[in-house]
């Protein structure tokens, strides 16, 4: 049954499932403040049922996610900017820390954010066009750096984000980063099949898994977000990146 909290996510909820579709094709379904707080608020009530669901992000159109929307970026205070990426990190930590199931399902060209709200799933199937860029660094950020370390090595994740490195399907797969590549005719299949693998386990189990396998950073990983943002010039470095794209 699809519903949604805001016209850029659309939500359509099955018994087990919830999917969260990105809807701003137009904008390569780049995070503006609206879809991340719909998005906050679609998890917040899926929290809220009687049995919390495994969860899906896709995107519609070409790719999944272009990562943080700069278009407005002029009209907004360093303090504004701060306060979008602090809500960004949430919504980060909520997908990571879920006690169910979550799926990530990317196709086509994905940055910085996008890619980190993708990796935050426990299962990340990519289509063979796929790729991502994450180049937080060029304007100072540090957003979900330790998840990825932990992710695919420290030494890999240093190695990707000192040099803004593009990865591809196949190397995503190489490194971890994807656990599965398929086309996205055959993704309602993938999420049938986690589907039962979600429903192997009870939800308590499952969410003492969860809690066993993540160390949780979460603490550490807002300090390392506001600590990045807080240092002056924000505005600049980002203007200075994004003249350099």
């Amino acid at each position: 049954m699809p519903t949604s909290p805001s016209s850029v996510v659309r939500v359509e909820r099955q018994e087990r499932i919830w999917t969260f579709v990105l809807n701003r094709s137009d904008k390569r379904n780049a995070l503006n403040a609206e879809m991340v707080e719909a998005l906050l608020a679609g998890l917040a009530q899926a929290m809220q049922t009687p049995q919390v669901p495994m969860l899906v992000f896709r995107g519609e159109g070409k790719s999944f996610c272009a990562g943080f929307d700069f278009a407005d970026v002029e009209q907004q205070s360093e303090a504004d900017l701060l306060w979008r990426f602090v809500r960004i990190e949430q919504l980060l930590q909520q997908i990571y820390h879920w006690p169910a199931l979550t799926l990530g399902l990317a196709q086509g060209k994905n940055f910085g954010a996008g890619v980190d709200l993708w990796a935050a799933c426990q299962h990340r199937v990519v289509a063979s066009d796929a790729s991502f860029r994450m180049p937080g660094l060029k304007f100072g950020l540090l957003l979900g750096t330790r998840r990825l370390g932990h992710l695919i090595g420290m030494d890999q994740a240093r190695r990707i984000q000192e040099v803004a490195a593009t990865i591809d399907a196949s190397e995503a797969q190489t490194l971890g980063l994807a656990t599965q590549c398929n086309e996205p005719g055959q993704w309602p299949d993938t999420i049938a099949a986690l589907a039962e693998t979600s429903n192997a386990l009870d939800a308590l189990t499952r969410g003492s898994l969860n809690l066993a396998l993540i160390t949780d950073t979460r603490d550490q990983d807002l300090a390392d977000v506001v600590r990045s943002l807080t240092r002056p010039g924000l505005k600049a470095r980002i203007a200075k990146y994004r003249a350099g794209q």
